[in-house]
């Protein structure tokens, strides 16, 4: 059986970072995901979906994400069931991260060597979490606005 789910989209809101009675970190926040296709309106509409990450994942995204920043998600879904205060069962689907990949800069207008790209996760989301910045001019994939010159000798087929 498999249960993976891939997102890319914004926060609709600030994260929220708390701590489980014996400590451990947990961070809720929501993605707005924008659909394929358009409305008769000719709007394009957006899933709003929740989003909790655990431990060094919640306290890295607690402290780099903000409303409106791009994310990749990488987990997999959940779907608790609880009754409301009216006796009536509640079903409530939410993403458990295990990766969150930061997917621009947190200023689009800063010169700064965080281009984007960090990527928070691993251990199914239980790691302290890693990261990497880098900076534009390392990167051989970069589009400076200028032609590539390739050879046939260059190419592998």
């Amino acid at each position: 059986m498999l249960n993976r789910v891939i997102l890319v989209g914004r926060l609709t809101r600030d994260p929220e970072l708390r701590y489980t009675p014996s400590g451990v970190a947990v961070t809720r926040f929501s993605i707005a995901v924008n659909r394929n296709y358009t409305n008769q309106q000719g709007e394009r509409e957006a899933d709003f979906i929740d989003i909790v990450a655990w431990r060094g994942l919640a306290e890295t995204c607690a402290n780099y994400l903000r409303k409106g920043r791009l994310v990749g998600v990488d987990g997999r879904l959940q779907i608790n069931v609880f009754e409301n205060n009216e006796g009536r069962k509640i079903r409530h689907a939410e993403v458990v991260a295990e990766n969150v990949q930061f997917l621009e800069p947190k200023n689009r207008n800063e010169s700064s060597n965080d281009f984007g790209g960090g990527g928070f996760g691993g251990n199914n989301g239980y790691g302290s979490g890693s990261s990497y910045s880098r900076n534009p001019v390392d990167d051989p994939f970069a589009d400076d606005g200028k032609p590539i010159d390739i050879s046939d000798d260059d190419l592998p087929f």
